[in-house]
C-alpha cells in the first residue's frame, strides 16, 4: 500500500473560462503529498509535473506493466533518500493536444492557467515554500519545453527546472514533419477540413500525427485570427517553403534562440537539466547540444547529459532529474 496521499481536486479556471475552442475550465489537479505530509508540520518544496503533447497530468499515474507510474516512482525515490516534495500535475491538454504551456489567442491562456491559478492554489491549500527557490518544474517533449519556457520568462515562481528530451532548434525538430503536414492538409483539401475530418474520427490515425502535431505548434506559435481556424500556417501549403513572417514568430518560441532575452534569468535558477536521447526521433539531442553550447558561451550554470534511447518510453530518467530536482530546492 502507498504512503503517498494523491488527492484530485477540480480548480475552477477563470483564465480558461473563454478559451477560443470550447476546452473545458475546470480540470482536476492531481496533487501528490508526501509520506510524512499528515504527521508534521512542515513546509515543502513544490515540483510541477508537465507532460508531452497528447498528455494530461492525471497520465503520469497511470499503470504501465514495464516501468513505473510517478507514484511508484516516487515511493521508490523516497526510500532512497530523495528529500520530500509536494508533486503537481497539470491538465493542460486542449482539442488540437497541447498547449505548450504558452499563452496563444488560438487556444487559450495556459502560462497564465499554471502561473496564475494553479501556483496560487497550491500554496492556498497546502503547506509549501511559496518561493522561487522552493519551487522547481519538470517535464518531457512538449513538457520539456514547458518546463524550459516556464523555467526562462519566470524566475520569480521557478527556482530550478528539468528539460527531459524538450522541443527547441526549431528548424530541425520541426522542419522535417512540414512535408508530411502538407501533404496531409492538401489531401484533406485544406486546414479546416483536415480537423474535421480528424476530430470525426472515432479512432484517430496514427498517419495523421505529424500533420497533427505541426497543426497544433502553429496554434501555440502563430495564431492568426484572419487564417482558417484562427492559425497562421508556418510553409505555403503547395511548395513547403517557409513563410518568413510567420517563421520569425515560431522562432520568438524556440528555447534555443531565446537566450539573448531570457539568458540571466536562468542564471538565477538553482538548477539547469537537460537530457536527450542519441537516437531521438526528431532529432532533439542536437537542439540540447545546440542550447548547451549557447549556454556555455554565456556562462550560464547547466547540467546536460545523453543516453543511449529514442523519444520514447523514457521515463525511467526522471530517477535521474527528480532526485536533482529536489536536492536543489529548499527545505524546512
Amino acid at each position: 500500500m502507498s504512503s503517498l496521499t494523491i488527492e484530485m481536486p477540480v480548480l475552477e479556471s477563470h483564465v480558461l473560462a473563454d478559451n477560443p475552442l470550447g476546452d473545458p475550465a475546470n480540470r482536476r489537479l492531481p496533487i501528490i503529498l508526501p509520506p510524512d505530509y499528515e504527521t508534521s508540520n512542515r513546509r515543502y518544496p513544490v515540483i510541477v509535473g508537465l507532460t508531452g503533447f497528447t498528455g494530461k497530468g492525471i497520465m503520469l499515474l497511470n499503470e504501465d506493466s514495464w516501468q513505473p507510474n510517478l507514484e511508484q516512482r516516487l515511493e521508490r525515490l523516497y526510500a532512497a533518500g530523495m528529500p520530500h516534495a509536494i508533486f503537481v500535475l497539470p491538465d493542460c491538454f486542449t482539442r488540437y493536444g497541447g498547449s505548450q504551456y504558452i499563452n496563444s489567442a488560438a487556444t487559450g491562456r495556459y502560462e497564465d492557467y499554471v502561473i496564475e491559478e494553479i501556483i496560487p492554489y497550491v500554496d492556498a491549500h497546502y503547506r509549501t515554500i511559496a518561493a522561487p527557490e522552493g519551487r522547481g518544474v519538470f517535464g518531457k517533449s512538449s513538457g520539456g519545453y514547458g518546463s524550459m519556457i516556464l523555467g526562462m520568462r519566470h524566475p520569480d515562481v521557478f527556482g530550478a527546472l528539468a528539460c527531459h528530451s524538450g522541443d527547441m532548434f526549431f528548424e530541425l525538430c520541426y522542419g522535417l514533419d512540414f512535408p508530411k503536414f502538407c501533404n496531409s492538409i492538401n489531401k484533406a483539401g485544406g486546414v479546416e477540413a483536415f480537423w474535421e475530418q480528424f476530430a470525426a474520427q472515432v479512432k484517430k490515425k496514427s498517419s495523421d500525427f505529424a500533420a497533427l502535431n505541426i497543426l497544433a505548434m502553429a496554434a501555440c506559435y502563430s495564431p492568426d485570427a484572419s487564417a482558417p481556424l484562427g492559425i497562421g500556417l508556418p510553409v505555403d501549403l503547395h511548395t513547403c517553403e517557409r513563410i518568413p513572417e510567420v517563421w520569425a514568430r515560431w522562432l520568438e518560441w524556440d528555447p534555443a534562440e531565446l537566450l539573448d532575452r531570457y539568458g540571466e534569468n536562468l542564471r538565477k535558477l538553482r538548477l539547469l537539466f537537460m537530457d536527450c536521447g542519441t537516437q531521438d526521433e526528431f532529432s532533439l539531442h542536437y537542439g540540447a547540444r545546440l542550447m548547451a553550447k549557447r549556454l556555455a558561451a554565456r556562462g550560464i550554470a547547466f547540467e546536460h547529459e545523453e543516453f543511449d534511447d529514442t523519444h520514447m518510453n523514457i521515463q525511467y530518467r526522471y530517477d535521474v532529474s527528480l532526485p536533482k530536482i529536489a536536492h536543489a530546492l529548499a527545505h524546512e
